[in-house]
């Protein structure tokens, strides 16, 4: 559909236009021109989940667009931005949170934003139990003060304010139309500036502004998004240069390195709190043996990652929390390229020659993790280990990781990790943490000392975040002691946008979203 032209090349709204009109059937009585469509060409499928209570994964570029949150985070300036909360109290001991409303908030469903409705978002979030609905362990019960104050109780101290700020499971709905079955069919009940519109399958999604948005519409907005999946990095790379999308994620380093001569592309950089994590089948032979994981771990070839697939932008990871969130620390063991180390360690855990294969998995389409796998199997091959690299979208590498049949499953799961809340307690208790169900903890690692320091260090840190640090660390050794899986690099992003796209900012806290109502085209 965008194949480069050899005569004239169409008018950027025009091809948006056709665009739209040819994926969705939609805009064929509005005349190219009158509508400002922002366009997000993504690098993975944009709708996987649909249901607000559970979405868990990319969906969050479309979703915090269509929901929203008592409260936004800026993790730059460390404060708390009022979207449907307007301001709130906390206690002394940090165990009951206040929160007052904004009035006159409506759900595109038509229905009333009240403190009944909070109430019921978070506590169908709670009991559904899916996704990220862990961040919100801490409630003991709500409490509808009035029509537009709600008060949470806690169980213990915990940082409310930033579970309220979540990028998932923190969204607000109506309570009339909150139905999985009708969520998944493809409806929204929310309160953001944009609504559904149109969709094919989970790799396309058009949205249309809700005119009720209580933002209002004066001044500079975008009529439509359009979300659309294009798995080759090189075609994002060329709709980016060529003017027919705005913005993509996830480019490889060549396509961003390809892009910065251009005068019409403009290059976003900033620290992330995402890192590419390994997670080890702990209970499949020979990874349920600690003695093979540790000498996995001294086969990557982290420097060359960093170097040649990063080109720079990101670091070796310590642990598992990622550099610049609070929770880092330097007392964290780091592993290093040893394939001598490794050769000692397979040799006392009986593997001398080495002699087993592995599968690993990751993200199809994604090249960066390709390569990265790609470079580590160099580096077994060293040790007479072969490594298969399988490639696979998102909904069948986890339900692999599934299987009830551990001998089933991969023996390496390869993927990003990024917080669905700004706090480390998003890294130790999802990918690490004693699960009855199978979700996150993808290496299915179990240890009752690293839970309760988890606990503990949750509960500090509403209190005293030095110690809660302290005892983060503590935790996070222990994984690197026992291996079941590491952070391999803290990556930065690097985002690329025409520079005619003006309002972006680019927010940690909530990976690879472009807010689009503060967004247009200049």
């Amino acid at each position: 559909m965008f194949e480069e032209r050899s005569g004239a090349k169409l008018l950027r709204t025009a091809s948006i236009f056709l665009l739209v009109v040819t994926l969705f059937g939609v805009l064929a009585s509005t005349a190219p021109g009158q509508l400002q469509i922002g366009v997000y060409i993504y690098s993975a499928e944009v709708m996987i989940g649909w249901d607000p209570s559970d979405g868990f994964s990319d969906e969050i570029v479309v979703m915090n667009n269509v929901y929203e949150r008592l409260l936004n985070y800026d993790p730059v300036m460390d404060e708390f931005e009022p979207v449907l909360a307007t301001h709130y109290e906390k206690s002394a001991d940090a165990k009951t949170w206040t929160f007052y409303l904004r009035k006159g908030v409506k759900f595109h469903t038509g229905g009333e934003l009240d403190a009944e409705a909070v109430k019921f978002s978070i506590e169908r979030t709670i009991e559904r139990g899916q996704g990220a609905a862990f961040i919100w362990d801490p409630v003991d019960y709500i409490e509808v003060v009035d029509s537009y104050t709600v008060r949470f109780y806690l169980k213990y101290p915990a940082a409310l304010d930033l579970v309220a700020a979540a990028a998932y499971a923190a969204y607000i709905f109506d309570p009339d139309s909150a139905d999985h079955e009708w969520f998944i069919a493809g409806h929204e009940a929310g309160t953001g500036p944009y609504m559904f519109e149109s969709y094919e399958g989970i790799t396309r999604m058009l949205l249309t502004k809700f005119e009720g948005y209580w933002g209002g519409w004066e001044g500079k907005h975008f009529d439509k998004v359009l979300f659309n999946t294009i798995p080759e990095s090189s075609t994002r790379r060329l709709m980016i240069e060529s003017g027919d999308a705005d913005f993509t994620n996830r480019l490889p380093v060549t396509e961003i390195e390809a892009l910065r001569s251009k005068a019409n592309v403009e290059i976003v950089e900033i620290a992330s709190y995402q890192n590419l994590v390994a997670q080890f089948n702990t209970e499949k032979p020979p990874l349920d043996n600690k003695l093979v994981r540790k000498a996995l771990a001294y086969t990557i070839p982290y420097d060359a990652i960093i170097e040649g697939v990063l080109k720079g932008y990101g670091r070796q990871a310590r642990g598992v929390i990622p550099y610049g969130l609070w929770g880092y620390s330097e007392r964290v063991k780091q592993y290093t390229l040893s394939l001598e180390t490794a050769r000692c360690l397979l040799d006392e855990a009986g593997y001398p020659n080495g002699g087993f294969k592995l599968l690993l998995t990751y993200v199809s389409g994604d090249a960066q993790e390709r390569r990265v796998a790609e470079l580590w199997k160099e580096q077994l091959a060293k040790l007479g280990i072969e490594l298969e690299i399988r490639g696979m979208p998102w909904d069948p590498q986890w339900a692999l990781a599934r299987s009830p049949d551990p001998n089933a499953r991969q023996d390496i799961f390869v993927m990003y990790w990024w917080p669905d809340y700004t706090h480390p307690q998003s890294f130790m208790l999802a990918l690490f943490a004693t699960e009855e169900e199978i979700s996150f903890n993808l290496d299915y690692y179990s240890n009752p000392l690293y839970d309760s320091l988890i606990d503990r260090a949750m509960q500090l840190s509403a209190t005293d975040r030095e110690e809660a640090i302290n005892v983060y660390a503590e935790a996070q050794n222990i994984v690197m002691e026992d291996m079941p899986g590491l952070a391999i690099y803290d990556m930065a992003y690097v985002r690329a946008k025409t520079v005619t796209l003006k309002g972006y900012v680019d927010n940690a806290s909530y990976p690879h979203v472009v807010f689009w109502y503060n967004c247009y085209r200049e």
